[in-house]
């Protein structure tokens, strides 16, 4: 295997963390034309009040704004059941275009059922500009971006490789603390395991930006590792255990955990591209809650 880099144009990441959700959003800059995209925003969302707000993608237009760039693509590396998605509030502020794996319209169907929704939801991942297929390639001004779909913690996660960095979702985490779950409707460990050595097989310093971190032990946070770190460290998928193995810890971890704190509005909201819920006769926006189905 290629264990060097053959990109020669890096791109400039930064990233913004989101402490309720223990999320990371980032804008990846083209540094020879101020082009960008977003990946991964977030939405305030105080769940207990019903209150949403935009603190957190006011930051990011602000630092948009501040450097001059100019937004081409908003992206979501799959539908997050931890946080809202900023994605219609940034594009209405900066403009540029939505994308998410093709794999939406799997997503679509199976909790469009779950939240009994009305043949007016389109289930064929229509909401957004872009549906990325494994393989697509797309620019960011001079920078390409190459797709891979990376399917086992939802059918249509995926991992966008830009330059020398990669954007890995929920694939997987920082070494010490491994992989996502892969107990949601549509998730599966063993595929999670052959999407993580996919992504395991890219060059070995390449930069691999994560969506979350929860500071295991009380260590500082941290949002980049590379591949021949996770390759000699992760402690669930690191050279040397076979699918197997994996698969077996991966579901014994995850009949110990609870259901994200957000994940019913998250869903609601995700897979209609972070639209909020239309009005009702009243003015008012509701969620539902589907009782004993999750």
């Amino acid at each position: 295997m290629n264990n060097a880099s053959d990109n020669t144009l890096k791109p400039v990441v930064t990233h913004f963390f989101d402490e309720p959700t223990n999320t990371f959003s980032y804008v990846v800059e083209d540094p020879t034309s101020g082009a960008c995209a977003i990946v991964d925003s977030v939405l305030d969302f105080d769940y207990a009040a019903g209150r949403i707000g935009y603190e957190g993608a006011d930051r990011i237009i602000a630092f948009i704004r501040e450097r001059g760039l100019t937004v081409e693509w908003i992206v979501e590396t799959h539908v997050h059941a931890d946080h809202l998605s900023a994605a219609p509030y940034l594009q209405a502020a900066l403009g540029g275009r939505t994308g998410i794996g093709e794999h939406i319209d799997t997503v679509q169907e199976t909790f469009g059922k779950i939240f009994n929704e009305s043949t007016a939801f389109q289930r064929d991942g229509s909401q957004f500009d872009r549906l990325f297929a494994d393989g697509d390639r797309y620019r960011i001004g001079n920078l390409e971006a190459k797709v891979l779909h990376t399917p086992g913690h939802t059918p249509a996660c995926t991992t966008h490789v830009i330059g020398d960095a990669a954007f890995v979702g929920d694939t997987i985490f920082m070494p010490d603390a491994g992989s996502a779950r892969a107990d949601f409707p549509g998730g599966d460990a063993a595929t999670l395991y052959r999407s993580i050595r996919k992504v395991l097989s890219l060059p070995g310093d390449t930069r691999l930006f994560m969506c979350h971190d929860y500071a295991p032990g009380g260590r500082e946070l941290q949002f980049m590792s590379t591949v021949a770190e996770q390759r000699a460290e992760n402690i669930h998928a690191r050279d040397g255990i076979d699918e197997e193995t994996f698969t077996r810890l991966r579901e014994e971890r995850d009949r110990t955990l609870a259901m994200p704190r957000l994940i019913i509005p998250s869903l609601q909201v995700n897979m209609k591209a972070g639209e909020l819920p239309a009005e009702e006769s009243n003015g008012t926006r509701y969620l539902r809650v589907p009782l004993n189905t999750l």
